[in-house]
C-alpha cells in the first residue's frame, strides 16, 4: 500500500499539468474580423412623407378582386410543381434540424449479440485455457459460444455550446426555407396576376384590330365606289386592300399570342392546356388601386426575401461560434450494462452474468490544428458574405419600391394624355372619312388617320396593362402577396 503513494503522487501533479497544457493551447484562438450589418433604412420614400399605412399587409384575396384570378392564383398555390418542390425543401431542412437536436442528447442504444469462436491451442487464449483446464479439471466448450445482451451509451458533453450552436444555426435555416418559400409565394402571385393582365390586353387589342378592319372595310368599299365615279385612282383601291390585309393577318399574330399567355398561365397553374375564364370586357374599367407604401423600414418585416437573408446572417454568426468550439476540448462519457455468457441459459444468472463499464474522455487538438483553423476562417468568411448578402437584399428591395412607385405616377400621367389622344384619333377617323366622300381630303389621309388611331388604342390598352402591372409589381416589391 505504501508504495502506490509515491506513483499517486507523481501522476497527479502530470495529469495536472497535461490538463493545463491542453487548456492553454486549446485557447489560443485567431482572432479574426468581425463585421456587423448595417440595418439602417432611409427614413421615407418621398420627402416629408411619415404614413404608416402599408398595403402589403393585405392579403392577396383582399388586394385582387377579379374572381378569375383569384381562383388561377387558389390552383397555382396547391398545384404548381416548383412550389412544391420548395415545400419538400423545407420539409429536408425541417428534419436537418431536428437531427441537430439529437447530436447533443446522449446517444443510447440496445441490442443483442452471440457468436462463436474456435482459439488456437499455442495462442495466448488458447494457452490460458489449457492452464484452467488443468488447474481446474474443466474445459471450456469448443468451439466457445458467446451470448451478450445489453445498452451503451455515448455522451459528449456541450460545454461549449458547439453541439446547441449547430441546431440553432439549423433552426435558423429551416426558418429561411420557410421565408424563402414565401418569397415564392409573392413572384408566383404576382406572374400570375401579370400574365393574366397581359392576357385582357390581347383580347381587348384584338377586339380593338377587328373593330377597326370592319371600318377599313368600309372605307374600301367607298374607295371602289369612288374609283368607279372616276375620282380615284386603282391605287388608292390597292393601298386600302393592302392595309386590311395587314390587320387582317396581324389578328394571328395576337391570337398566338393569347395562345402562349394561357398556356403559360396553365403552366403556372400546373395543368395541362386549357382555356383559362377572364372577363376582358372589364378591362377598360379597371383602375390601379392606391398604393400606400408605408415606410422603408417596413421592409424588414416584410419582406420574405430579407427576412430570409436576416435569419441566414444570424445562423452564420452561430456557424462561427461552433467553429471556434473546435479549438476547446471535448468531453464524453462513454457506457454500458448488460448480461454475457458462454451458455444463453446462464444469462439471467445474474450477478456473475453482470457486465458494465464507464469512461471518460477529454480530448483537445494540440498539433496541425490547420483544419480547425481553415473551417474556423471560412466561418468567418461566410459570416461576412451573409451581412453583404443582407445589406444588398435590403438595398435592393429599397430600389425596387422607389422604382416601381415612380413608374406607377408617370403611367397614370402618360395613361390619361393617351386617352386624349385617342379620343381625337377615334373621331378624327369619322371626319377624314366624311371630307374624302366630299373630296376635300386625299385618300392617304383617311388611311393614315385608320392606322394612327388603331396604333394609338393599342398603346392605351398597353399603358392600362403597364399601369396594372406596376400596381401588381409594387404589391410584390413592398413584400405582399404570401401572407
Amino acid at each position: 500500500m505504501n508504495t502506490a503513494t509515491p506513483i499517486c503522487r507523481m501522476i497527479n501533479p502530470l495529469a495536472i499539468a497535461g490538463l493545463l497544457a491542453v487548456l492553454m493551447l486549446s485557447s489560443c484562438v485567431p482572432a479574426l474580423k468581425v463585421r456587423e450589418a448595417q440595418k439602417n433604412t432611409p427614413a421615407a420614400y418621398a420627402a416629408g412623407s411619415t404614413d404608416t399605412s402599408d398595403v402589403a399587409t393585405k392579403q392577396w384575396r383582399q388586394f385582387y378582386s377579379d374572381v378569375d384570378l383569384r381562383t388561377l392564383i387558389d390552383s397555382a398555390l396547391a398545384n404548381n410543381q416548383e412550389l412544391n418542390i420548395l415545400l419538400q425543401e423545407i420539409t429536408i431542412a425541417q428534419n436537418e434540424a431536428r437531427a441537430r437536436k439529437g447530436e447533443y442528447l446522449p446517444f443510447v442504444d440496445f441490442g443483442a449479440a452471440a457468436d462463436v469462436e474456435k482459439v488456437g491451442e499455442f495462442t495466448r487464449n488458447g494457452a490460458v485455457e489449457e492452464q484452467l483446464h488443468v488447474k481446474e479439471g474443466e474445459a471450456f466448450p469448443e468451439p466457445l459460444p458467446n451470448f451478450m445482451i445489453g445498452a451503451r451509451m455515448s455522451w459528449e458533453l456541450d460545454i461549449w455550446k458547439k453541439l446547441r450552436n449547430a441546431k440553432k444555426a439549423a433552426v435558423l435555416r429551416y426558418l429561411g426555407s420557410v421565408e424563402g418559400r414565401n418569397f415564392m409565394v409573392t413572384h408566383l402571385v404576382a406572374e400570375i396576376a401579370n400574365s393574366y393582365y397581359e392576357l385582357m390586353a390581347l383580347d381587348n387589342q384584338l377586339e380593338i384590330l377587328r373593330n377597326n378592319i370592319a371600318i377599313q372595310q368600309d372605307a374600301l368599299q367607298i374607295v371602289k365606289l369612288e374609283k368607279q365615279a372616276a375620282k380615284v385612282t386603282e391605287l388608292a383601291v390597292r393601298r386600302f386592300e393592302a392595309e386590311v390585309l395587314k390587320n387582317r393577318s396581324l389578328q394571328y399574330n395576337i391570337l398566338q399570342q393569347i395562345t402562349e399567355t394561357e398556356n403559360r398561365i396553365n403552366f403556372l397553374v400546373g395543368r395541362y392546356p386549357q382555356p383559362v375564364s377572364r372577363n376582358s370586357p372589364s378591362f377598360s374599367k379597371l383602375v390601379p388601386d392606391s398604393i400606400y407604401a408605408g415606410l422603408p423600414s417596413q421592409l424588414l418585416t416584410d419582406r420574405p426575401d430579407i427576412r430570409r437573408a436576416e435569419l441566414e446572417l444570424e445562423a452564420a454568426k452561430l456557424d462561427v461560434k461552433a467553429a471556434k468550439a473546435n479549438f476547446y476540448p471535448s468531453i464524453g462519457l462513454r457506457g454500458g450494462v448488460g448480461l454475457n455468457a458462454f451458455d444463453a441459459t446462464l444469462l439471467l444468472e445474474t450477478p456473475a452474468s453482470l457486465i458494465y463499464n464507464a469512461a471518460g474522455d477529454l480530448i483537445a487538438p494540440l498539433i496541425n490544428r490547420n483544419a480547425i483553423k481553415a473551417m474556423y476562417v471560412n466561418a468567418n468568411a461566410r459570416q461576412i458574405q451573409a451581412v453583404y448578402d443582407y445589406e444588398r437584399t435590403v438595398l435592393n428591395a429599397y430600389v425596387e419600391v422607389v422604382n416601381q412607385l415612380s413608374n406607377l405616377r408617370n403611367l397614370r400621367s402618360s395613361f390619361d394624355l393617351r386617352e386624349q389622344q385617342v379620343a381625337a384619333l377615334n373621331s378624327s377617323i369619322t371626319i377624314s372619312t366624311n371630307l374624302f366622300r366630299s373630296a376635300r381630303a386625299d385618300y392617304m389621309e383617311v388611311l393614315l388617320t385608320q392606322r394612327d388611331a388603331l396604333e394609338s388604342n393599342f398603346e392605351l390598352v398597353e399603358t392600362r396593362k403597364q399601369q396594372l402591372n406596376a400596381m401588381v409589381d409594387v404589391y410584390q416589391a413592398l413584400g405582399g402577396g404570401w401572407k
